[in-house]
């Protein structure tokens, strides 16, 4: 049996089918923001790209998450 993806990660086969670009893409314009707040970079992303909240929270979560190394 395969473990289910939990958290923030769980969004992400549904952002890449709703929104046509990889994961890896969307970090990519996460880091090269010049925004570093959780909630600007979730606003940025649905004024500027039209993601709905909960998958640019995922996307901002994890991203940072990553960034911080937890």
């Amino acid at each position: 049996m395969t473990e289910s993806v939990k958290g923030p990660a769980s969004y992400f086969p549904s952002i890449e089918k709703k929104y046509g670009r990889p994961i890896a893409e969307w970090k990519e314009l996460i880091r090269s923001s010049t925004l570093t707040k959780h909630m600007e970079l979730v606003s940025w992303l649905k004024a500027e790209h039209g993601l709905g909240h909960g998958h640019a929270n995922a996307l901002v979560a994890h991203t940072l998450a990553e960034e911080s190394g937890k």
